[in-house]
């Protein structure tokens, strides 16, 4: 039995588990993916689709089983995965529940799966080069003041809990403070309305919230930096940012904590965490 749930709880991660780079295949793979359940994700921070059929082939190997039901399909931003289940050339989109229900508010033709009877979730935290150790200690000390005295649930449940989706979510006006360190910090509007960018290209809700807190804690000027989700891993180690908003966690036993941490990269403590779902889209509604 433990084996069963084991292999179980491992086949659900691995669906959920995005890793970076684009979609590729010589004909062989498409010959051996056909009939098989594409699901899309958003590319993470650390992985490549080399180093995923290693991490499958372990498993297979170590459960002595073949895990096949599902083919995973990355995608770098949200807009080209959306398009992609729209028009049926992925089957699925693997997301979080606070996405789900933001989508599907916006167009009631998304519909979650049934909930896997596991539950699985991640959490979220803020990724920077090792070289910015200080920094990162500046930063879980703010993270921990917030949830200390109920920033951030009062900030999750303003943004995230109780959006109004009728409306774009207000500006929010970050602090100046002159003569300042200024940080920048990549986001990328990918997972609404988490790390949210209006429809006029600024980014806005929960992500430029919690950041403008940050800011005024801190002392420090930040910058916003609208990047691809694909392009955040590089934009962090060429320097062209301090801070990606969000990096990946698993909660989970079987994962390790650093399954989403590339060579270089050091991550805070977490300020946001969520269950993972799997959505579709009915056309016909």
């Amino acid at each position: 039995m433990k084996k069963i749930l084991t292999l179980f709880m491992i086949c659900s991660l691995i669906l959920m588990t995005g890793c970076g780079g684009s979609q590729s295949g010589d004909d062989s793979k498409k010959d051996s993916d056909a009939g098989k359940i594409k699901i899309g994700m958003i590319t993470r921070l650390n992985a490549s689709e080399e180093n995923f059929g290693v991490f499958m082939k372990k498993i297979e190997d170590t459960l002595d089983v073949k895990i096949s039901s599902h083919v995973p399909v990355f995608f770098d931003n949200l807009n080209q995965m959306q398009m992609a289940l729209q028009s049926n050339q992925i089957d699925e989109i693997s997301t979080y529940r606070s996405v789900a229900r933001y989508m599907i508010a916006k167009d009631p033709r998304y519909q979650v799966l049934k909930d896997h009877s596991l539950e699985f979730v991640d959490t979220f935290c803020f990724a920077l080069r090792d070289d910015e150790e200080e920094l990162r200690d500046s930063l879980n000390t703010v993270i921990k003041e917030m949830q200390s005295d109920g920033t951030l649930d009062r900030l999750t449940k303003e943004y995230i809990t109780d959006i109004n989706v009728e409306s774009e979510p207000p500006a929010i006006e970050i602090p100046k403070f002159e003569n300042a360190q200024t940080i920048k910090v990549a986001v990328t509007g990918d997972l609404p309305p988490l790390d949210y960018v209006s429809a006029d290209g600024k980014p806005a809700g929960f992500n430029t919230a919690v950041l403008a807190e940050i800011g005024n804690r801190m002392l420090k000027n930040i910058e916003l930096v609208q990047i691809d989700s694909g392009a955040r891993a590089a934009a962090l180690t060429s320097k062209q940012v301090d801070v990606v908003f969000w990096a990946i966690v698993p909660v989970s036993e079987i994962i390790p904590e650093d399954s989403d941490k590339p060579d270089g990269i050091i991550l805070t403590e977490p300020y946001f965490r969520d269950k993972i779902v799997h959505m579709v889209f009915k056309a016909g509604k």
